[in-house]
């Protein structure tokens, strides 16, 4: 790269020494010759040169000598060359009048001499002063004569000037799909010519065009080519692009990219206190982080951009504000805040519709209606000649007719005058009473509309509580009771003493049995419900998975050894970041699973280790295994559940919950079963805080 810029600085520094070595030949060749028409061409030759070089202060020097010679020599063609290129000089030094005046000069002998390229070039350069100007309409009619005789001789470094001109005209007046033409036209002619700033700002262009026409793949093309290129070293242009970029990845939810991008932009835009690439950036951002929930630093980022568009005036800025300080005030279920804002957001609009103008000027527009700035002069001397007529005919009436003519004329104006006022001041007020009343109406809807999303929000969280409660109160009522009930019968017989010692020391592990289900039940059930009801909230923190698991198996092994189920303990002194509370609740599920459906003689193996920077904890079992039609129904908020090998009871719900504590916690869970072989539970759990 660095021996290309080296090159490219080499080739300049040679070209600009040829074209120096030729301007210096040509005017020491101008210096000995004769007063004839041969030193006017050489002299145009060297104007040319100069004006290509920019030294316009010495190329007027020779237009002037040269302007001189070629009307005493009556040289037509040299005259309207030379008064061409002077008008150019006046164009770049900014004198407007001067430049427009010589222009017609110019057109005029061009005319003469039916030459129909340089009459061209007169209208292009025309049409670039009257755009540069702000006169869009007008220098869209110069610019488009020029065209198609440019098209025809194929003149590319003309063409690209005048494809730019156009398609700047049409992108002030809002004719996009006009303006995306030309640019593209203006593109192809650049990259012919390896006019790198002009590819860069037809691609900038190009990005807006294709962004507001949402074709934000080719928004993002342009922009990356922009940003690639050797032009965007300077800090306040990345400061525009970062922001604009990243808010086409937004536009497609990538949140990865659109994060990198704005990032990067706030950083360069904060520290080159750039203003307006700051509030790209904020507004961009505070997007992000709505659609990542992040609601208190979004309105902080939204609150500082709003701040930035009124200083800087930025209306387009400011009506996205306001748009997205209504979707944070409607999350937020703060619908009188979101109304105001909708308030705001319609009438901006509304102001910036009325303030754009809509203008359409085309080829056969000129020439159909009589736009055509070449016939322009012909027709106001038509009317000058008819007005003279006029005046004439009138001077022939009598004095005494013309006054009462004139009085007649005078009171039917004052009457036509005063019916049209009133008629205007009647749909005046009526237009007011109107537009008022559909304002009004407009927001009584939008008021209504947001009530009814907060009633039918309010309406599904209320039968989603009475699901809960009804679910629990049937597995209490079944499940929970049968246990309970069972425990009651032992003790009335124990109480009663209908049972015998040898007989109650055979029903002791019956007895624990039920106790542990009952427990295990009540512990699943409670967590479950206050998940459904509530918004879980982990406390991480670094802690053992070993010491978590040695605390559980303690609690199982009386059933363990009761039932004959063998342990293996392969788990490792390892740290997992997490909220240990609920993995404590998992493994105690996972574990409570493992043993209910094992057999006598089966084993269960316990184990963690390391994978990608996570933590892999999994307890398999050899017990009866899960078929592959019931897979698909576990991790579900469902009251599926099977019994165990002595058939022990469940709700169907820890598998649930388990899941719902893992994701709480970043991390993921998965089971591995084969029916008659074993299942294997897999918990993945971060090692660190994830990043943000």
């Amino acid at each position: 790269m660095r021996r290309i810029i080296i090159l490219v600085m080499m080739l300049s520094v040679s070209i600009g020494f040829s074209q120096a070595n030729d301007i210096d030949g040509l005017a020491i060749e101008l210096a000995f010759q004769d007063q004839d028409s041969l030193k006017v061409d050489t002299s145009l030759k060297l104007i040319r040169l100069l004006y290509d070089a920019n030294d316009y202060e010495r190329a007027l020097k020779y237009v002037i000598e040269s302007e001189k010679l070629s009307h005493a020599l009556n040289y037509t063609e040299a005259i309207a060359e030379i008064t061409y290129y002077k008008s150019l000089i006046y164009a770049h030094k900014g004198d407007y009048i001067n430049a427009v005046s010589g222009y017609n000069k110019s057109k005029d002998l061009f005319k003469s001499l039916k030459d129909t390229l340089g009459v061209a070039k007169v209208n292009n350069s025309i049409g670039l002063i009257e755009i540069k100007r702000g006169n869009y309409t007008k220098g869209l009619q110069y610019s488009l004569l020029a065209i198609s005789e440019l098209e025809k001789r194929n003149l590319t470094k003309e063409l690209n000037v005048t494809y730019s001109n156009l398609a700047e005209a049409y992108y002030n007046i809002n004719a996009y799909d006009k303006a995306l033409e030309f640019y593209l036209k203006a593109l192809e002619k650049q990259k012919s010519l390896k006019d790198v700033e002009g590819i860069n700002q037809s691609s900038l262009k190009l990005a807006e065009l294709y962004s507001n026409r949402k074709e934000h793949r080719r928004a993002i093309d342009y922009y990356q080519s922009v940003l690639q290129s050797n032009v965007t070293k300077s800090d306040s242009l990345r400061g525009l692009l970062l922001p604009k970029l990243g808010g086409e990845y937004l536009k497609f939810n990538d949140y990865g990219n659109a994060t990198k991008y704005l990032v990067q932009g706030y950083n360069l835009n904060h520290r080159s206190n750039d203003q307006l690439g700051m509030l790209l950036t904020l507004n961009n951002l505070g997007d992000l982080n709505i659609r990542q929930n992040r609601l208190k630093t979004a309105e902080s980022q939204l609150m500082e951009a709003g701040e930035l568009a009124r200083a800087l005036d930025n209306k387009a800025e400011l009506l996205k504000h306001y748009k997205l300080l209504r979707t944070l005030d409607s999350t937020r279920k703060r619908f009188d805040k979101a109304f105001v804002w909708q308030r705001e957001y319609y009438e901006l609009n509304k102001a910036l519709k009325n303030d754009a103008p809509e203008i359409t000027v085309t080829t056969s527009s000129i020439d159909e209606f009589g736009l055509n700035p070449d016939t322009a002069e012909e027709t106001r001397l038509d009317d000058s000649n008819e007005q003279s007529m006029a005046a004439t005919t009138t001077a022939s009436n009598s004095t005494d007719e013309r006054l009462r003519k004139f009085k007649l004329i005078f009171y039917g104006l004052l009457a036509t005058l005063a019916i049209v006022s009133t008629f205007l001041v009647l749909i005046y007020l009526k237009r007011n009473n109107h537009i008022k009343y559909m304002q009004e109406l407009e927001e009584k809807n939008l008021k209504i509309e947001l009530q009814n999303e907060a009633f039918l929000e309010q309406t599904k969280h209320l039968e989603n509580v009475n699901n809960v409660k009804d679910k629990l109160f049937s597995i209490v009522s079944h499940d929970l009771k049968d246990s309970l009930s069972s425990i009651n019968g032992f003790i009335d017989l124990l109480r009663e003493g209908s049972l015998s010692r040898e007989e109650f020391d055979n029903l002791i592990p019956e007895l624990s049995e039920n106790a542990n289900n009952a427990s295990l039940l009540l512990f699943n059930l409670l967590n479950w419900s206050k998940s459904q009801m509530q918004s879980l909230e982990p406390k991480p923190s670094l802690f053992d998975v070993q010491e978590v698991f040695e605390n559980k198996v303690k609690l199982i092994e009386p059933r363990m050894q009761s039932k004959g189920i063998n342990l293996v303990d392969h788990s490792l002194r390892d740290f997992a970041y997490a909220d240990r509370s609920m993995f404590e609740i998992v493994i105690q599920n996972l574990l409570a699973n493992a043993l209910k459906f094992c057999s006598k003689g089966d084993t269960i193996t316990i184990s963690n280790h390391i994978s990608n920077g996570s933590c892999i904890i999994s307890i398999a079992d050899t017990g009866v295994g899960i078929s592959k039609e019931n897979l698909s129904k576990l991790f579900k908020n469902s009251s599926f559940t099977t019994v165990g090998t002595n058939n022990e009871k469940g709700t169907g719900l820890g598998l649930s919950i388990c899941k719902e504590l893992v994701e709480l916690n970043n991390g993921k869970i998965w089971v591995e079963s084969t029916q008659g072989v074993g299942s294997t539970f897999y918990v993945q759990l971060p090692k660190s805080k994830p990043a943000e």
